[in-house]
């Protein structure tokens, strides 16, 4: 496949990480037609994402800054939204990657998911939230659709550290956004590190946006990663060559240990940058792919 160019235009548990599903048959297809995204960082993992007509909110989280004290840990969030909810307009799904720590749906975040028009989640964590949140076990697909034009929203698998943690961290999940085709579009790899599940999905999809969580977020101390560090961040880059890069979660937390400068350095000393788009919380930035 021919290397897409990228043009910026102005204006800025139980473990979920199985991969062992059936190898999907391949079918050739023309490369999808150019389309427009406009993305805006929220703060954390909270971006809108607008695409096809469609808008979609990943990981809601919109308290204030302060402290979260849940059994024996405490998190703390240093930064406010930059857009607050009210002033967030109409969202047509959620893209939750989990439902159960408080840096990826914090109160606020979890007061606003009645007012999504859908909200897709984990299957777990659809059995807690209930009412009408939508499970997407990995490789399950839904389908947005409104005014003639629909959207394809596929689950894929995600694991949130090292190999062992799953039961300890939770079923997390990652999302596939596809216009013409399932996951031509936009893979949002929520709370994950690199591994084989990741590694799947760039076989299976060839995405022109690639949403990675990042940070290198150590919430249970200094021993391991339970997001990408710039190592996984490289390593995904490099497993779908032709997509664009945006690195979000790697600010507003304490447990956060890389920022968006410490990514944008490492792109840069292998010659990367040039395919990482930076966010800047409030500023959208709409990218023809």
């Amino acid at each position: 496949m021919k290397r897409r160019e990228f043009l910026k235009i102005a204006g800025v548990g139980g473990a979920a990480s199985a991969v062992t599903a059936p190898a999907v048959a391949t079918t050739w297809r023309a490369p999808m037609t150019s389309f427009e995204t406009t993305l805006t960082l929220i703060g954390g993992p909270t971006v809108l994402i607008q695409i096809g007509g469609f808008r979609l909110l990943t990981d809601p989280t919109f308290d204030a800054p302060g402290s979260y004290q849940r059994a024996a840990v405490t998190r703390v969030k240093t930064t406010g939204p930059a857009v607050t909810p009210e002033k967030l307009g109409p969202i047509d799904a959620v893209l939750l990657s989990h439902d159960h720590h408080i840096d990826n749906l914090d109160l606020s975040g979890r007061a606003f998911l009645p007012h999504a028009g859908r909200v897709f989640t984990t299957p777990v964590g659809a059995e807690r939230l209930g009412q009408t949140v939508q499970g997407l076990a990995p490789w399950d697909s839904a389908r947005l659709d409104a005014d003639g034009r629909s959207l394809h929203v596929t689950a894929t698998p995600a694991r949130h550290g090292p190999p062992g943690i799953e039961d300890a961290m939770g079923e997390v999940a990652g999302f596939l956004l596809g216009l013409e085709a399932p996951g031509d579009a936009i893979y949002v790899t929520g709370d994950t590190v690199w591994y084989e599940g990741v590694a799947e999905v760039a076989k299976r999809f060839q995405p022109r946006l690639v949403i990675l969580f990042a940070g290198a977020a150590k919430p249970r101390g200094p021993s391991f990663c339970a997001t990408m560090d710039n190592n996984d961040a490289i390593e995904t880059a490099n497993a779908f060559p032709h997509s664009r890069i945006v690195g979000i979660h790697n600010e507003g937390w304490t447990h956060i240990t890389e920022s968006q400068a410490d990514l944008a350095q490492g792109f840069a000393m292998l010659g990367l940058v040039s395919r990482l788009q930076l966010l800047e919380p409030g500023q959208p930035v709409r990218l023809t792919l």
